[in-house]
C-alpha cells in the first residue's frame, strides 16, 4: 500500500475542489477498501416543455414585448406546477424541465399548461413526457430518461402533448386518451420509440 497519491487541481485544503476523492484515498489508505459511493436513481416522469418558434416570435414582439410574454409564461408555468404538486428542476431559456411522481398527474399540469398560453399571451407550447428511472444530483437529473423526454418534445407539435408508450401503459385506466403518433428513432437514443398524442379533452 503506497502512503503517498498525488492528487490533480491547485487546492491544499481539503475541504476545497474533489472532496469525495480526497477522502476517498484516506477512507481506502486507513481501512484498506473505499466504500462505493451510492447512486441515487429514482422513477419519475419527466415533461419538457418548450415554447413553438420563440426566436419568430421575439422578434415579432420586440425586447420589452418578448420579455413580458416570456414573464408570464414563466409565471404561469409555476402556477400549474404547485397545483399539481410537480418540481422544477431546469428553466431552459423558452421552456422547463419538469418532474413529477406520477404520470397522469404530469399530464394534466402539461394540459392545463398549453390551455393557458395562447389566450393568455398569444404563444404556443409544446410538451414531450416519459417516465423512466434518473439519477438525482443536487437539484439536476441525469440519465437516459431525461434525453428521452426530450428528443419527443422535440417531435411535438405545436399546443401538442406527446408521450412515450410507456407513459401511455401506465396510465391504463385513467381515462386519459391518446392518439397513435407512430414508431420513431429518437436521435442519439437507442431503439424505435411508439409515440402517443394525449387528446387534452380527456386530462
Amino acid at each position: 500500500m503506497h502512503g503517498w497519491v498525488e492528487l490533480p487541481g491547485i487546492d491544499h485544503a481539503p475541504w476545497e475542489g474533489d472532496t469525495d476523492r480526497y477522502v476517498g484515498e484516506i477512507e481506502e489508505f486507513l481501512t484498506g477498501v473505499r466504500e462505493r459511493r451510492r447512486s441515487n436513481r429514482v422513477l419519475a416522469t419527466l415533461v419538457f416543455i418548450d415554447l413553438v418558434d420563440s426566436t419568430a416570435r421575439a422578434a415579432e414582439l420586440g425586447d420589452e414585448g418578448w420579455r413580458r410574454a416570456m414573464a408570464r409564461h414563466d409565471e404561469i408555468v409555476r402556477q400549474h406546477l404547485r397545483r399539481f404538486d410537480g418540481r422544477e428542476v431546469k428553466h431552459t431559456g423558452d421552456g422547463f424541465l419538469l418532474m413529477f411522481d406520477g404520470p397522469a398527474r404530469a399530464m394534466r399540469c402539461a394540459t392545463s399548461i398549453l390551455r393557458s398560453m395562447p389566450g393568455e399571451i398569444g404563444l404556443d407550447v409544446r410538451a414531450g413526457v416519459h417516465t423512466g428511472e434518473v439519477e438525482v444530483l443536487g437539484s439536476d437529473l441525469r440519465g437516459l430518461a431525461v434525453h428521452v423526454a426530450a428528443r419527443i418534445r422535440a417531435l411535438a407539435r405545436p399546443c401538442e402533448i406527446l408521450v412515450s408508450n410507456t407513459v401511455k401503459e401506465l396510465v391504463l385506466g385513467s381515462g386519459i386518451c391518446f392518439e397513435d403518433r407512430g414508431t420513431h428513432a429518437l436521435r442519439g437514443v437507442p431503439d424505435h420509440w411508439q409515440l402517443h398524442a394525449v387528446l387534452q379533452n380527456s386530462t
